[in-house]
This record gives structure tokens, sequence and C-alpha cells, in this order.
């Protein structure tokens, strides 16, 4: 596939003047951040399982014994003394679950250059490589990074157009002296050994070679100093005690494979591996910019903050978002992190953990419609780590069955509220929104045997709320104590609170993990009994009411919202992820769906990047292309650093998966097993098409369209089953090898039998 560079290189004249604006590699484990300064270079080094300590057992052991009296306090709404119990007997021991921390740095620097004539930086997100190109004294310079995931190591290439140019001295820092040793062993090698400062926590080795040609490279000092070589190549290689006793060995290891290659076959493999990926799917817009798109990267970020129009940069967007995604995210490595796998701090905002109350699920809203659904497996393999710490955690802290988890868990799986801080930290409902990713993979890809693999965790997670729901006064199954995430109210009495009885989230999560139960039960033929029991307690659920402003209600009572313009809309998760509002399903809830969003947005909402992302999601949902066009435009604005890193402020990468999920969801929806196409698609964007995006049922989905109508489109079944197309119009065709497949048109959709690895042709005009 032949992509256009507008939309696929990242591109600048001047080198990064800080992190936020370096540029960053990754192989899923290892990932680095190129600053690209032509003197001194620094590359930032992260490894997913750097992070600052053991595992440890942090329930709180006065939860249980205080459970029902804090119950009744909240039925009773005695919000301030049911909170007082809550802070005290239900929080960690400690409060704090361990934290992401960086593996240290790289500093290149010429010895015989004082300047230097920068002339471009560039990351290419179709090949994963960035180069840097600069002059000095006559001499041309090219420096070349990637990280490769086939040879599990770092490698740059530095080369000078004399065959003598390059002096160098080189070495590895960067962790604030914290227990780290940095020491040549040899006339090529530095050894990097760290640990995290505890004594049953996590150490690490890192291994840099530097292989010269011409010249010649020797150790002085803490330093390997490469003096009047032709072509310098470095090598780096990285391992801890989470995955290797012998973590030395492995980094060591990984360099000596890896320099039994060439530099081009490393090269070759590692582009060959990610262009594997990155080129699942595709999609292209009609350049508005009027010559914009030409520019360098910053510039067009500016020009779209001053009210210029770029559908090529909104493409990037898209097109970084899956690059990230693949970088961050590979089978076997830890699921993404608040900041992916690139974080510079010892101690990072938010510890740089897995937040489980939205931004560790929005890191792979776009995993499964972009075909990348391998790469969805990392938190997958995440949620067996919470289940045996999770199921201490029901037991211990609330008498019950199943497995529970709160609103963050870190690298060992911890389950246990996490902070001290009312409005986020008592919420039960991690592991259950994490769950349901493990439905929507089998919705995308219809994969039997991996439904029956994760069906005893699915299962698992709904048997806590069998145990955990109560009664409330209206006679419905709700959680008790719970909050609606991050967000505070206002009783009609006047009293502010956080904790509550059944937030419209927790409902609304449970009526998708319950159904996720019920279904699975009927494809698997398994479980009847409790599917029943299941379906009994779903009917009291309480589903989504409007409220007094026209709006989707947040909790079970109509309260108002201490911060109208709240970042979280957790009342709409019924609209995006699940499905239980929709335009056409439910048009009456779609309608105050609209009111929630507009009265957020009205009142500030959208001010952090990966809450502006969530809205894209939302108004795509409601099929408003305007506003989804008007909400991206918002997110590059004023949440984006030049380097197209999502900003909370500080960088979080939520919001760049968040936003490239959006992007696809305006083009490609399939909720309520019917696939629409161009369900929201923005006046801007009426040329364009998009190749290979899923949808829920098993396909493989291609469309193009002109003047925002659809000109064709293919549809590839994955899995064989019957498709259901929404089309306004009666007098589509859908063809098979050219012949009508006799499609049936109800209730606004096209429906017609398919046979696995068919493709269905649709004509629309």
């Amino acid at each position: 596939m032949n992509h256009d560079p507008r939309s696929c290189v990242l591109w600048y004249d001047k080198p990064a003047e800080n992190w936020d604006q370096a540029l960053p590699l990754g192989n899923g484990r290892i990932g680095t951040m190129v600053f690209s300064d032509p003197i001194n270079e620094k590359i930032q080094l992260n490894e997913d399982s750097v992070w600052s300590g053991g595992s440890r057992l942090r329930n709180n052991a006065s939860a249980l014994p205080n459970l029902e009296k804090v119950r009744k306090l909240l039925l009773d709404e005695n919000i301030p003394e049911a909170e007082k119990i809550v802070m005290d007997a239900f929080c960690g021991t400690p409060f704090n679950q361990r934290h992401y921390m960086p593996l240290g740095d790289i500093e290149i620097s010429h010895t015989d250059l004082s300047n230097a004539q920068f002339k471009r930086r560039s990351l290419d997100l179709s090949t994963a490589v960035c180069v840097t190109e600069y002059s000095a004294k006559g001499r041309e310079y090219v420096r070349e990074a990637f990280v490769s995931e086939p040879d599990q190591v770092f490698v740059m290439k530095i080369s000078c157009s004399e065959p003598d140019g390059i002096n160098l001295k080189i070495k590895m820092d960067g962790r604030d002296d914290y227990f780290d040793d940095n020491t040549p062993t040899d006339d090529n090698t530095i050894i990097f050994r760290g640990g995290c400062g505890s004594e049953d926590g996590i150490n690490f080795s890192a291994c840099l070679k530097v292989i010269a040609d011409g010249g010649k490279v020797c150790r002085f000092g803490s330093f390997l100093v490469c003096e009047n070589c032709a072509e310098v190549i470095l090598i780096l290689g990285a391992q801890t005690s989470y995955r290797h006793t012998d973590h030395l060995g492995q980094a060591v290891y990984d360099v000596s494979a890896a320099a039994e290659k060439t530099y081009r076959q490393l090269k070759e493999d590692h582009i060959k591996d990610h262009c594997a990926l990155y080129g699942r799917c595709d999609i292209s817009l009609e350049d508005n910019s009027e010559g914009g798109s030409a520019l360098a990267t910053d510039k067009r970020l500016e020009r779209v903050r001053e009210g210029g129009r770029d559908n090529k940069l909104m493409e990037m967007y898209f097109n970084f978002g899956k690059y990230l995604l693949i970088a961050a995210s590979r089978e076997g490595t830890l699921p993404t992190n608040l900041q992916g796998i690139w974080n510079k701090d010892m101690w990072p905002a938010w510890g740089c953990k897995f937040t489980v109350n939205i931004n560790t699920e929005m890191n792979y809203w776009g995993a499964e419609i972009c075909g990348l659904g391998e790469l969805h497996t990392p938190l997958f393999d995440h949620i067996e780590r919470m289940r045996p710490n999770g199921r201490v955690t029901a037991k211990e802290m609330y008498g019950c069955g199943g497995f529970v988890c709160h609103h963050n868990t870190d690298i060992w799986g911890d389950t246990a509220p996490q902070d001290l801080w009312m409005p986020g930290t008592q919420w039960p409902m991690g592991a259950a929104w994490l769950c349901l990713h493990l439905w929507e993979h089998y919705k995308f890809t219809q994969d039997k045997g991996f439904l029956d693999e994760k069906y005893d965790t699915i299962k698992e997670s709904a048997q806590f709320f069998v145990d955990f729901l109560i009664e409330d006064k209206k006679g419905r199954l709700v959680t008790c104590p719970s909050v609606s995430p991050e967000n505070s109210y206002l009783t009609s009495g006047g009293v502010q609170g956080a904790l509550c009885v059944g937030p419209s989230m927790d409902s609304q999560i449970i009526t998708e993990l319950f159904t996720a139960v019920i279904e699975s039960s009927e494809i698997l033929g398994r479980d009847k009994d409790f599917a029943e029991k299941l379906r009994g307690m779903r009917a009291r659920l309480p589903q989504p009411e409007i409220g007094k402003y026209g709006q989707i209600k947040e909790w079970a009572e109509d309260y108002d919202e201490v911060e109208p313009g709240h970042r979280h809309i957790s009342q709409l998760f019924a609209l995006y992820p699940a499905d239980i509002i929709s335009v056409r399903k439910t048009p009456k809830l779609a309608v105050a769906a609209r009111a929630t969003l507009e009265r957020r947005l009205s009142h500030g909402g959208g001010h952090t990047g990966w809450s502006r992302a969530w809205i894209i999601n939302h108004w795509a949902r409601l099929m408003d292309g305007e506003k989804v066009y008007e909400n991206i435009t918002a997110l590059l604005s004023w949440s984006t650093s030049i380097n197209l890193f999502d900003m909370h402020p500080p960088f979080q990468i939520d919001g760049n998966y968040g936003g490239s999920a959006g992007i696809a969801e305006a083009l490609l929806q399939s909720e309520n097993s019917e696939i629409i196409l161009l369900p929201a698609l923005p006046q801007e964007w009426k040329n364009g098409s998009f190749t290979g995006l899923r949808a829920r049922g098993g396909f493989s989905v291609s469309c193009r369209w002109e003047d925002s109508r659809i000109c064709g489109a293919e549809i590839v079944s994955l899995a064989g089953g019957v498709c259901r197309l929404v089309s306004q119009k009666e007098s589509c065709e859908i063809l098979l090898d050219g012949k009508d497949v006799g499609a049936v048109y109800e209730n606004g959709a096209y429906v017609f039998n398919t046979e696995k690895g068919r493709v269905y042709t649709v004509n629309c005009c």
C-alpha cells in the first residue's frame, strides 16, 4: 500500500525543545523518545515492566465489617457520615499502588562540532523509522532510528558524507542516580543496571553495543568514544526481572543476536513486521488545506488553531493513533498505561498506571475496528493477572464471590482501592468494564474458541455483582457503595457528595456484562441456569432515564452536578462504547444524550484531551458529522502537542487512541448488529475512502464516496453469518460475483446471508 506522506510523515525543521516535542518509537515493550538535537542527542528510554516495586496485598480488613452500616447511611442520604467511614475503612492499605518508571537515557555528543545546521527530523508512521538530518563543517549527517519487534532491540545508525567524519561520545544515564550503574564493560559495550527501590521490586539491565565502520571505538571513563568513523550503529537491548531471572544475560543475548545481522537486515525485518499491522486498514480524505498539508507538522497544527482546515492532518491523527497502538501494545507485552509506554518521570502523574474508569479502556477502543485485534491481547492477559487478586478483594472487602477491581490497577494486577479521593477511589466496576473488552473481541471476530476460553472470566466478573447488588428503595438492583467516576453531586437538601447508590454508569456496565454472559451462554451451550438468573436480575437494573434538564441522569436520583462541565460523561457509557442508547433504536434517549453533551460543553466540558476524544465518539454515535468535525478540530487545536501527543495536560495517550477511534466511528459503525456506512460524515470530508475497517459480526469493510454519497463498498465476510447493512435507500444492490444476493430490505436495513471468505459488493448509486 502506498501511503500519502501528507498523512503518514510527521516532520519538523527544528529539534525537539522538550520531551513533549520528541518523537516516539516502540516495539510494545521498549519505548524511546528521539529529540534530534544535532550536537547533543538524547534518546529517552522506557521498558514496559520497569515499575516501582513488588506485589503486595492492600485490601482493607475494616471494609466488610462496615459495609452494611455504610449502605444504610447512603440509602438514608447521610452522605458525609458514609464518606467518613469509607475514607478510613475502605481505602487501600497502603493507599497507593506501584507506579511506572523510566529506564534511562542514551546521550550522544559530537566531540568535534560546536554548532550545526539543522535540516529536518521526521517520523514515518508507515515504516516506524525516525530520521534526523543536519550538516556541519561541510559534512552531511543522517541518523535513522527504530525499535524492532522481531529483534527486540532499539537500533540507531549515524552516517556521514565524509569517510572519517563521525567523532562521538556515548553514555547511558538519566535516572536521578536511582540505584543505577552505567559502566562500559569493554571497548564497544555499556551495561546499564538498576533497580526500583524496593527489595522485592523489579530490577533491570540494558546493554548498549556500538559498531563502527572505519575509525575506532574505545572506552573512556563512563563513555564510549567513536573516532574518525564513517558510520556508527547503536544497538540497545533491555530486560527486567519481571520476565527473566537473568535479565542481564537476556539483554546481552538480544544485542548479540541482533549484531549478527546487517543494519539493512535489521531495518527490513522491522519494517516488514510493522507494515503487516499498519496496512490492515487505511482512510483517505480529500485535501482541503489549500496547500497547507505541505507544511511542517507543527505549522499545520498552528494553522488549524488559527481556523485553517486540514483533512490530511486529521487523517494523520488517525494514523498516529494506529501507529501508537502498534508501538505500545504487542502480544506478550503489558497493556498500554496512561502514557502508552513513554514516560520520563520517576514519579509520573497519576503513577502512569492503568486507570480503568475509562483511560485504559479508551486505549483499546480502536483495536478491533482497525483490524488490530491481536494488539488487544495484552489487556486480556492483564485481566487474568487481576483475577486471583480480585477474588481476594471481593471476598475480604465485600463478602462476595467472583472478582472485582476498583478504578486503578498496576503491573501486578492489584485490585484494591487506589488513592484517598472519594470521587474516584470507591468504584467497584473496573474489572467489569475490562471484561466487556473480551466480549467485544468476540463480537468483532466471532471466534468461539476465544469466547469459550474467556467465558469463565466474564462469568466470574458477573458473579461478583450477583452477590454485591442490593435493593434500593424503589426495589431496583443497584451497586452500593459506588461513585459516578470522579464527579460529585448535590442532593435536594444541598448536601455535596460523591459516594452514592446506583450511579447510572454502573447499571449500564452491569447490563452489558450480564448480556455478555447470557448471550455467551447461548452461543456456547453452557450455564443455562446461571444465564436465566442473570436475565431476571438484568430486568431489575435501572435503565437510562431522562432528567429535569432533558439529559440522561448521571445518578439513580436526579441530582445536580457540582461541576456541570465535568470531564467525565459517565452516564453516556450507554451511548458509547455501549449501544444501549442509539439513534435508530432509542430515539428519545438519543435526544437526551445530545442534551447531556450540549449541557456539558456549554459549561466548559471537553477541556481534557481524553474527554474531548470521548465526546467525538459520542457525536459519531449520534450521527452528527459536523459535531464530529468540530470536536476533532478542538482536540487538535487545544489538546495536542506538536508531536501529536494528546495533552490532558500533561501528556496522556488515551486521547490519541480515543480520537483515532472516533474518526473511524464516524466512517463505520456496527452497533446493535447493524453495519452503518458513513454514519457521521462531516461535509468537509465529502470525498474520500476507507479500506479494511472491521465491523462486529466478523466483517471487513471498504467504502468510497463522492459528494457525501456512497459510490461503492465491499464487505468481506470473515466468519459467515447474517449481515444487516443500514441504508436509507431501497435501491441498493448487494452483489456476489456480480449476481444479486437477494437481500431483504426491512426496518431500514438490507439483510442477507454471507459465506465465510466471500466478498460482497454494495452499489447504492
